[in-house]
């Protein structure tokens, strides 16, 4: 009835005469939906001011805290042929194991005898380093014989020398003593001259003066050509004694030149051989290569190469290995506008796919099936995805974390912020504000210690 009238008609008839009537005004069905009504808008204004946990969600993958707990692809550091498997998918592998062998494809390294071959020329030139050696010693030992040689024929020529100036200061004595008779001599013989003149002396004494004035000057020439020919020998003694020093200087210097021409031989040969051990050394280590071995223990889970007789090149991807231990991790990312809000410590939940759980993001506490953890690091560069980087480690003081967790699985994750009132909450997301912002309390903690010192 729409009650459009001035008359209304339950003002004439008595509708609860009638046995509808009597059915639906009798019932206060009104009292109870307003109770109800009642009650949820008082609990809806208490829940309002119950406490809320602030949030960031995300996405992430199940990793390892470690870089060398990765999974990693074993690679070959030469090209080479595959000739034999030791290994199937899903096996496991201890650290040193062979996974497969292969050969060499390049031409210098077919011959089976290049390590023995190397070897002997190793051989051969440490001989020559040897033979070069000994010509060295040889070559001192004849310097020193021909400076000791040297020496004495230096003595030898000086000693004829010595005498040779003794010899020419005799000669010069006796050249003044010649000197000395002659005048004498001549004094004598002009005295029997003057004497024959006045008849005192006899003309025999005259003729006796004259030839003994002709005999002082016969030995006067002699001393005088004994005095030269000493001199001459003095010259010749000296000029012995520089003929000893230029033959052997040149001896010696022809000795010295034969010798460092020996060592640098030597430096040469001893060169050669150790760019032969060397290369004799990468033969070996080329050799040990041949057999492609596991890096750590692990299970073998992907063969990115297959069958026998298979060439690749260096660094080719062969096998990948999974490690066996692993200190699991979670690598999820968050937006730039919220990276100021996670810090290193801070609590995360985490959502592991394949495991059942009931999350109240702001009611962790009674959230089911999710796994506590921690912020171990904060990338500092954006990713490509345009997010940045967060690793999570289970955290010690909350559930473990499952064993049937494969590296690879995907989770999601929820980060613990401040506590807030739900209607703040409300408000916040009706106007999309981010969640609040806040410092560590040990961040503040060192931060007002700081600002104390300064």
């Amino acid at each position: 009835m729409l009650n459009i009238t001035n008359n209304p008609l339950h003002n004439k008839v008595d509708l609860t005469a009638y046995k509808s009537g009597k059915n639906i005004f009798n019932k206060k069905h009104y009292s109870f939906l307003n109770r109800f009504l009642s009650v949820f808008g008082i609990l809806v204004l208490i829940m309002l001011f119950l406490p809320w946990t602030q949030n960031i969600t995300g996405n992430g993958l199940v990793t390892s805290l470690t870089p060398d707990q990765r999974p990693q692809t074993i690679q070959s550091q030469i090209p080479g042929r595959i000739e034999q498997w030791y290994v199937r998918e899903g096996d496991y592998v201890q650290k040193g194991d062979t996974i497969m062998r292969i050969s060499e494809v390049k031409s210098e390294y077919f011959d089976n005898r290049l390590i023995e071959l190397t070897n002997e020329q190793i051989n051969a030139k440490s001989m020559a380093v040897m033979s070069y050696q000994e010509k060295v010693g040889q070559l001192e030992r004849q310097i020193d014989a021909l400076q000791r040689e040297r020496k004495l024929k230096l003595e030898m020529a000086r000693n004829k020398l010595l005498q040779a100036n003794l010899k020419v200061q005799n000669d010069s004595i006796n050249l003044e003593a010649a000197k000395t008779n002659i005048r004498i001599a001549d004094r004598q013989y002009k005295r029997v001259v003057t004497l024959q003149s006045e008849g005192i002396s006899a003309v025999k004494d005259v003729e006796e003066k004259k030839l003994k004035l002709q005999e002082t000057q016969a030995k006067l020439i002699n001393a005088e050509n004994k005095l030269l020919a000493s001199k001459n020998e003095v010259l010749n003694a000296q000029i012995d004694i520089n003929t000893i020093k230029a033959s052997y200087d040149e001896k010696i210097s022809k000795a010295t030149s034969d010798k460092f021409t020996a060592k640098s031989n030597e430096f040469s040969s001893s060169a050669e051989v150790s760019k032969l051990q060397n290369t004799n050394n990468n033969y070996k280590v080329r050799n040990s290569l041949l057999y492609v071995t596991a890096p750590q223990s692990g299970f073998i889970f992907k063969s990115d190469i297959g069958g026998i007789g298979v060439t690749f090149k260096e660094g080719a991807d062969l096998v990948g290995i999974m490690p066996a231990n692993l200190d699991l991790a979670v690598e999820t990312y968050v937006r730039p506008i919220d990276l100021p809000l996670i810090h290193i410590g801070e609590k995360v939940r985490i959502q592991f796919d394949g495991w059942p759980a009931i999350v109240f993001s702001g009611w962790p506490n009674v959230s089911y099936g999710t796994y506590g953890a921690k912020v171990v690091a904060v990338e500092r560069f954006i990713s490509s995805n345009g997010m940045y980087r967060v690793l999570l480690a289970p955290d010690e003081e909350d559930h473990e974390w499952p064993e049937e967790i494969r590296v690879g699985s995907g989770a999601r994750t929820i980060a613990l912020l401040e506590d807030v009132p739900i209607w703040f909450e409300l408000w916040r997301q009706l106007n999309s504000f981010p969640p609040n912002y806040y410092q560590p309390e040990d961040k503040m903690s060192k931060k007002g210690s700081s600002d104390k010192k300064k």
